[in-house]
């Protein structure tokens, strides 16, 4: 169950232009997501159509903006599948609504891929396993589940709110990110086009001064000198080392290690991610569970699902003690990453024999306190904001003024 193993190694699918003739003898045409040509006009002959020509499809960049499926996409259908279902439509038969009733043809297309193969006996987490890059083995895991268990229903309105939680906690955490790196971007903003195009228009009429500087503004004109001489050159220094670090950041994995365990010591913003990535574990394992997944592997998914090095190391640790007999939250314990209230109630679940309830109490407290903790966040940075622009731009407006107040008092 390494999802980010078989992520790394997912096929790319092309999208193809197709024409040919069904079984009636009628010609037909569309277009479909595959791996390769011989793999659409396989699946094209399964349905029963003899394909005559096929093209891949090229598009540009800007024909694809908005077309691209993203996981709140599967958040969607994920629940209107579970919605069906529990109102008693055939699985073939939602999937082929669903489909249709969809605007993007790229989830049109999916879903048709998907509809097509459940509906020749193939097993619907199979069909879904061959399209890693938006059903992970998580989620085909548990459909699986549902399978054998026959309550595909059940499962999939878990899966749903498992989908639909995820997504509003991951929305929240680039929320948290989003304002401390405006307020940064913005100062930088601000003081950069002071620096290269007001500064250098007082300059000009100080030259005609014929006085000594203060040395607070000589400071500022020296940075302003500086930043027009050499302004692309820092520009492409900041653009390489940011390539640079992310490129070694999808490369190294002690990269990617280093920098969880540095953002969960950042100010501000590491409470957040500590708080978000026990929500994530909490109701990765809750689902998991209730599922009827064994607990070494519903462990196994939360690693994977908790998003830092910190707590993915954490939750394989735990799960190597479980393995070894050791109880779940004496293991949590040990670590020393998890609270003491998440210990005491997953101690709780373990002795009533309900852990899937009491991590599911877990998860809704501590997305509520993302939810909280985001919105104080939120409120802080704001001010934040208008206090550093203020500084910036006042200690710059200070700089050019300070000439101008010296001269006065010479001449009184």
């Amino acid at each position: 169950m390494a999802v980010v193993s078989k992520a790394k190694n997912a096929p790319k699918i092309f999208t193809f232009k197709w024409s040919g003739v069904n079984r009636k003898g009628k010609k037909v045409s569309g277009e479909m997501q595959a791996e390769s040509a011989l793999q659409l006009k396989a699946e094209m002959r399964r349905q029963g159509v003899s394909i005559t020509k096929i093209n891949k499809k090229n598009d540009s960049f800007l024909s694809n903006i908005g077309k691209a499926i993203k996981p709140m996409d599967i958040a969607v259908i994920s629940r209107q599948i579970a919605t069906m279902l529990q109102a008693g439509v055939p699985l073939v038969q939602s999937l082929q609504m669903i489909g249709k009733s969809n605007e993007k043809p790229t989830i049109r297309d999916l879903i048709g891929q998907i509809s097509a193969e459940v509906e020749t006996g193939t097993p619907l987490s199979d069909s879904l396993r061959k399209h890693p890059k938006y059903f992970d083995d998580l989620y085909c895991d548990l459909v699986q589940a549902g399978e054998q268990s026959g309550a595909l229903e059940t499962l999939f309105d878990r899966i749903a709110v498992y989908k639909e939680k995820a997504e509003a906690l991951k929305s929240k955490i680039k929320k948290a990110m989003f304002y401390p790196a405006m307020v940064v971007f913005v100062a930088i903003t601000v003081t950069c086009i002071l620096l290269l195009f007001v500064i250098p228009q007082f300059e000009d009429i100080f030259n005609g001064f014929g006085a000594e500087l203060p040395a607070f503004t000589q400071l500022v004109i020296g940075i302003s000198h500086l930043l027009q001489q050499w302004w692309y050159i820092m520009f492409a220094i900041i653009a390489v080392a940011v390539f640079l670090f992310r490129k070694a950041h999808m490369k190294s994995e002690s990269v990617r290690d280093n920098t969880d365990k540095f953002v969960l010591k950042v100010p501000v913003i590491s409470n957040i991610l500590h708080k978000s990535a026990m929500a994530r574990f909490a109701r990765t394992l809750s689902t998991t569970f209730a599922a009827g997944i064994p607990l070494i592997d519903a462990l196994l998914s939360a690693a994977g699902a908790s998003g830092n090095y910190v707590y993915r190391s954490a939750i394989l640790n735990v799960r190597n003690e479980v393995i070894a007999g050791m109880q779940m939250h004496i293991a949590m314990r040990t670590t020393g990453v998890f609270p003491d209230m998440v210990t005491q109630m997953i101690m709780i679940g373990e002795e009533s024999g309900d852990l899937d309830g009491m991590l599911t109490k877990v998860a809704d407290i501590y997305e509520r306190e993302v939810d909280d903790a985001v919105d104080a966040l939120t409120s802080l940075i704001e001010p934040m904001i208008m206090v550093v622009l203020g500084v910036v731009v006042g200690g710059l407006v200070i700089a050019m003024y300070l000439p101008i107040f010296s001269l006065g008092s010479v001449v009184g």
